[in-house]
């Protein structure tokens, strides 16, 4: 597949907490803290596509030009969130790609 665009962006998503106790039978894909996904467009190989579901807004708002602190972020391109289910907290940091 021919990628068309250049990606301003790159993200890392790294998981932070899965449940209460770290287990990572909590989590359906077995994830566990500490584990690191990249990505700049897509959603990374085997990262959780649901939870990709609330990765992409915050990811479309750094490519805007937004600060994420304006949605709970802990800096301008830094944000916390956890998957559907509540189980997995994930930290997504957003980096800009030099030319």
């Amino acid at each position: 597949m021919k990628q068309w665009y250049r990606e301003d962006w790159r993200f890392r998503i790294e998981v932070l907490q899965v449940g209460e106790e770290n287990q990572p039978e909590a989590c359906r894909l077995g994830l566990e803290p500490g584990d690191v996904f990249q990505c700049e467009y897509g959603t990374p190989a085997g990262f959780c596509p649901t939870s990709f579901i609330k990765a992409f807004p915050s990811m479309e708002a750094v490519r805007c030009g937004g600060d994420l602190r304006n949605l709970g972020g802990t800096g301008a391109s830094e944000i916390t969130f956890c998957c559907p289910d509540g189980v997995v907290r994930f930290r997504l940091t957003a980096e800009q790609v030099e030319e």
